[in-house]
């Protein structure tokens, strides 16, 4: 690779968005992820840069924008290897700006920075000065970069992906503010203060544009500016690398396939699969950073990147099954899924690893994956009840996997003595430690009581009913901190106030003071709510109850651990 090849230069916006570029997002590149709040910033930024000080463009400080990555022959076609959401979110700016210009002569300068015009008599067409890569490039051409769309985009309720949701958002974001809409948060703009806006990022706003005709050139620079901070995420750098090197022929084709994995799972979720996938191959604790070891126990092993894509897409089809869950089957899909939701809720991830690889290996028989989900979910529960730290959680789910790669038996619960029992299987300690847990006082245990009382609530329900998480609270039927002269039949109210068998569940907010009603009003009043019923069996149970005391505290807990030795076989 030569380095003379590289140019780097300081060009104001108004060279950017002109002949000198052309601009084309490569295939590989990462669909479109800038939200209203990076757009939100860039907006503020170059408004409080004007100030209100009446003073002209030329006597303000220039605004520095970045820099951006290009493999550039000597003509204007240009390949964005980095600043793609920069150029992508400046054109969204101008194009916002143009549609609510009423001066012919700045509406000329903002369609020239968005369009080259074509020459009839070279037969050349119009081009796009930033043409986004195929997954994108109709809607941006459509909606942004076709004059007089703006309004029509922003009532868009529905798009398809979520980098189209993220043009659109940022849109109306600009055309809010820049219209004068004080609901976004700035003082509306008039049409003066838009033209000294338009003035300003044309002649004071700069970009680093760094050009190489060479792709392996590119891609350093590229892999350099990331490691000094810009805002890219292994995904990213991960896709450049394998799609680069694959044939350009099959660029589109691979390109795709990481596109449409990545828009079915989300970009949060999509990038949570690569630490996901390593694990699988290494099975020990990250040691360096996530992208080196991708490479070092992913893409070396399997030595084609093609087949590294085809695994990514594999088990981004698997994660999605998991985290939905959507596994669907002939038979058992439903007992599959609701351990899938219970799996979901432990306060961890650790147990994702085991899961793919498992329903990778297994995904056409039913009646394996729901044996194995439920030791799953056991164990993760037990693991989480336990306050297992994640050292001791990734050693034991990482035996499993490769238990699982060597095709040993996960299901062997041996004689207490036996040390050889299955890792996926609790072992004795393990069980009598959890009862231990499980018998004290429930609800200072924070990090598990909520997924205690629900998984037990659920296995007290006919219908296995799963909640809500987000409108459901645990009350105590013998408060806290009874008033005195209330609940005179509990003399040590310590002794159980915390305990399994003095727990509900409610589906709505805490109300201090109906906490300390006497048990019937509490239950006629509180337990039942406003419309009379409640949804958990665990609290249909407590208002059938006649009175509480202490005797009555005492048989739930016997009985309400009993239920959950029998749901975890402890």
């Amino acid at each position: 690779m030569s380095f003379a090849k590289i140019k780097a230069g300081e060009y104001p916006l108004s060279k950017i968005f002109s002949n000198e570029f052309v601009f084309k997002i490569p295939y590989y590149q990462r669909p479109y992820a800038w939200t209203t709040e990076e757009a939100r910033e860039l907006l503020e930024d170059l408004l409080e840069s004007i100030d209100s000080t009446g003073r002209s463009h030329e006597e303000l400080n220039q605004y520095f924008l970045g820099s951006i990555v290009l493999i550039k022959e000597d003509d204007s076609n240009a390949q964005v290897v980095d600043g793609q959401q920069r150029l992508a979110t400046i054109t969204i700016l101008l194009s916002v700006l143009r549609d609510l210009c009423n001066n012919e002569k700045y509406l000329y300068d903002l369609n020239d920075y968005i369009t080259q015009k074509g020459k009839i008599s070279l037969k050349l067409k119009d081009t796009y000065r930033l043409t986004l890569s195929e997954r994108d490039k109709e809607f941006f051409q459509k909606h942004i970069q076709t004059s007089g769309n703006i309004e029509q985009l922003i009532k868009l309720t529905k798009t398809d992906k979520d980098s189209q949701k993220n043009i659109r958002d940022n849109a109306k974001l600009f055309y809010n503010i820049l219209k004068g809409n004080v609901k976004e948060g700035l003082k509306g703009k008039t049409e003066e203060e838009r033209e000294r806006l338009i003035d300003f990022i044309a002649a004071q706003c700069y970009m680093v544009v760094v050009s190489t005709p060479d792709s392996d050139s590119a891609y350093r620079i590229f892999s350099i500016l990331n490691d000094r901070g810009l805002n890219l995420s292994h995904a990213d750098i991960l896709k450049s690398e394998l799609i680069g090197k694959i044939n350009e022929e099959l660029h589109e084709d691979y390109a795709k396939m990481w596109e449409d994995t990545e828009d079915k799972l989300g970009r949060a979720a999509f990038i949570d699969l690569f630490p996901y996938i390593r694990m699988i191959k290494h099975r020990k604790k990250l040691r360096k950073d996530i992208l080196n070891e991708f490479r070092e126990y992913v893409i070396k092993p399997i030595n084609d990147p093609r087949k590294v894509i085809e695994e990514i897409v594999k088990y981004g089809d698997i994660y999605e099954d998991i985290k939905k869950p959507a596994y669907e089957s002939d038979f058992g899909a439903e007992a599959i899924n609701a351990k899938l939701r219970w799996l979901n809720q432990i306060d961890n991830a650790d147990w994702i690893p085991p899961a793919m690889r498992y329903m990778s290996l297994h995904n056409d028989d039913p009646r394996e994956l729901i044996r194995f989900f439920s030791d799953l979910e056991r164990l993760a529960a037990g693991l989480m009840i336990l306050r297992a730290d994640v050292n001791e959680r990734i050693r034991r789910y990482g035996r499993i996997l490769e238990a699982i790669e060597n095709n040993q038996n996960l299901y062997e619960e041996t004689p207490p003595l036996d040390p050889e029992q299955s890792l996926l299987q609790l072992t004795p300690n393990e069980r009598k430690d959890i009862i231990d847990r499980l018998k004290g006082d429930l609800y200072l245990e924070s990090q598990f009581r909520l997924y205690v009382l629900l998984r037990l609530d659920s296995a007290l329900s006919a219908g296995g009913v799963q909640h809500d998480r987000t409108v459901i609270t645990i009350e105590h039927v013998l408060p806290q901190n009874p008033k005195q002269g209330q609940w005179t039949c509990f003399p040590n109210p310590e002794r159980c106030v915390h305990k399994l068998g003095n727990l509900v569940l409610l589906t709505r907010k805490k109300n201090p003071e109906a906490s300390n009603y006497e048990f019937n009003e509490k239950k006629s009043k509180y337990f039942y709510g406003k419309s009379g019923v409640t949804s958990f069996d665990l609290t249909k149970q407590v208002i059938l109850e006649t009175s509480w005391t202490p005797e009555v505290v005492k048989r739930r807990q016997g009985e309400l651990l009993d239920k959950l030795k029998e749901i975890w076989r402890l």
